[in-house]
């Protein structure tokens, strides 16, 4: 008999016959608890998430989904869903049920003719920009090549490119999702719309994807991009650049401001090594010549430590970040919308983004708007268009003993700028600790109750439970 975690937390067992069927059955492969490759493969990007699931199938294709999402249902079984792992709230294990793993579903199809891919669930940003850019495109995602494109999308999907191309959601023509009762259904604009409308930025709420399809977008594979570096004694002046930059940029110009900690990089003087530093990250998504123009106040403002911005391939900015949140680290997140700076934020920011209780925390505070708020705001589920920066508190630590103080930091943080934002948040920087009025929160209270009314219908027994959840009224 095989024990496992049941929806109420009771527990329950699936016997030996069950799971053997089910081998048999998938092209993919079962892993219980004691088969070799196990505990290598419940791992999942944010260390500080260690579950044990009772079964774990990794999914080759449609079918295994389905057959997996039938034995959580019929054995009425707690089941987490993994894309790529990349999640902050660690969703994506369970201790006890089944984890339906796709990360080995990494196909990207690319049609240049009709400037569309088809992309399965596991794939990584990298893994999309490196099959579109040969071709002139981009399916607009995040700021990290490692973040999964499944978890991104489903939870709306911001980064250098949204000012000038949208959220990930709205670049979405369709995708294929196996709902609750096992059926696959594909959802789009003209089939089923009400689960189209809610899967683009509801959260993995309504079914597993197991395949995407986006419209690509032209991006040259050589774009402006880059860091500048400051003294971190140049943060107030430096943030007040950065509000007058983005006051007037053009779509095409995304702006990232940011302190850290310097790492010990040869590009960087001695002095600044292990300290705080502030900077400006550039990301122009047109062409190289008008992007020099966009970027050369960023270039010319003050004594900058290093400038890094230039000519480079998209690949290698959206990849550039990467180093500094690998697999397996402990990783913390706040977040919170805001509709404008105001004089005061700069001072929070001052006093707790440069006192980090890690080498590996950092702050960064990203320019929004553009094509993004011009979208119809009841277009789909993804909420906050309005919304022009959003800060990320992010705490990281390897050592256990700064766990406490990592997390303090983020909480106490937040706390600070909340009265600066808006009050709503990005639903992929939610932690698993928000509680039911931050996931309120980031759909805002009318969209809300039209995701309770899709869960009602598609997942009434609240089998998806496994995310920032959206409880059937039931």
């Amino acid at each position: 008999m095989t024990d496992q975690a049941i929806l109420n937390g009771r527990r329950t067992t699936v016997d030996e016959e069950a799971i053997k069927q089910l081998r048999s059955g998938l092209r993919g492969s079962v892993l219980v608890p004691g088969d070799a490759a196990y505990d290598e493969v419940r791992q999942i990007w944010n260390g500080m998430i260690d579950k044990r699931p009772g079964v774990i199938v990794r999914c080759a294709g449609t079918a295994d989904v389905i057959k997996t999402v039938n034995l959580a249902r019929t054995n009425n079984l707690l089941l987490a869903v993994r894309g790529a792992g990349h999640n902050i709230a660690g969703t994506a294990l369970c201790d006890g049920g089944v984890l339906c793993d796709l990360s080995a579903m990494r196909g990207v199809w690319v049609d240049p003719d009709s400037r569309t891919a088809r992309v399965q669930p596991g794939c990584t940003l990298g893994d999309v920009d490196r099959e579109t850019q040969p071709f002139g495109y981009v399916v607009p995602g995040g700021i990290v090549s490692t973040t999964g494109i499944s978890g991104l999308t489903l939870g709306g999907g911001f980064g250098w490119l949204t000012r000038k191309y949208g959220f990930t959601t709205d670049n979405l023509l369709s995708a294929d999702v196996v709902t609750a009762d096992g059926r696959l259904l594909k959802a789009s604009e003209t089939s089923h719309p009400d689960l189209f409308w809610g899967i683009r930025g509801g959260g993995g709420n309504f079914g597993v994807i197991t395949s995407y399809e986006y419209r690509v977008r032209p991006l040259d594979p050589t774009v402006m991009a880059g860091m500048v570096l400051h003294p971190v004694d140049q943060t107030p002046r430096l943030f007040d650049f950065f509000r007058e930059q983005t006051a007037n940029a053009p779509d095409e110009l995304c702006l990232l401001f940011l302190i850290r900690i310097a790492p010990p990089a040869p590009f960087l003087p001695e002095s600044v090594h292990g300290k705080p530093v502030c900077g400006i990250i550039a990301c122009y998504a047109g062409s190289v010549e008008e992007g020099a123009a966009a970027v050369k106040p960023i270039k010319e403002f003050g004594s900058p430590l290093v400038d890094l911005i230039g000519p480079k391939p998209f690949v290698a900015h959206q990849s550039m970040l990467d180093s500094a949140q690998p697999h397996g680290r402990n990783y913390y997140w706040k977040s919170e919308y805001f509709g404008r700076i105001d004089d005061g934020l700069r001072d929070v920011l001052v006093a707790h983004g440069t006192t980090f209780p890690s080498p590996f925390s950092s702050m960064l505070f990203m320019h929004l708007g553009g094509a993004a708020s011009r979208i119809p705001d009841d277009a789909m589920a993804t909420a906050h268009r309005d919304s022009q920066y959003i800060i990320n508190i992010a705490a990281a630590w390897e050592d256990p003993r700064q766990a406490d103080g990592c997390l303090g930091w983020a909480r106490d943080f937040c706390q600070a700028v909340r009265p600066f934002g808006t009050g709503s948040v990005n639903l992929n920087f939610l932690t698993a600790d928000e509680g039911r009025d931050r996931v309120l929160a980031a759909y805002g209270r009318e969209k809300y109750e039209r995701l309770v009314a899709l869960k009602n219908k598609y997942d009434p027994t609240n089998l998806f439970s496994l995310n920032h959840n959206v409880k059937p009224s039931g």
